[in-house]
């Protein structure tokens, strides 16, 4: 029922930047909260970014450099990645969650170069 397509990846270099987006099937706000995971190869998907209501919460890499938000409008949460670095290379995944279940995007690569 509900769907989330990210968009927005691609291969920048090293302290450059990149917007994600993720667009959902209905209103956003009948979720509890929105975030971004991401993957690295042979690594443990990772939370980034969350928000809910008013409040975002980050992962400890990434604080003062990424900033998550939305535009109930257009039903889209973004990610907004400044300063990258090659550790932040990985396909990232939006997540949309109502109570105890979870909703996820198919992914978007993300490559930062050297």
């Amino acid at each position: 029922q509900v769907q989330l397509v990210e968009s927005g990846g691609g291969l920048v270099q090293a302290g450059g930047s990149l917007r994600l987006s993720c667009a959902a099937s209905g209103n956003i706000f009948k979720f509890n909260s929105m975030g971004w995971y991401r993957q690295a190869p042979g690594e443990q998907r990772e939370l980034v970014a969350v928000i809910s209501g008013a409040s975002t919460n980050y992962a400890d890499s990434v604080k003062g450099r990424f900033t998550i938000s939305r535009d109930n409008a257009k039903n889209t949460v973004y990610l907004q990645m400044n300063s990258l670095t090659p550790e932040d290379t990985a396909v990232y995944y939006c997540n949309a969650a109502i109570s105890i279940i979870n909703y996820w995007g198919q992914g978007t690569q993300v490559t930062v170069s050297s």
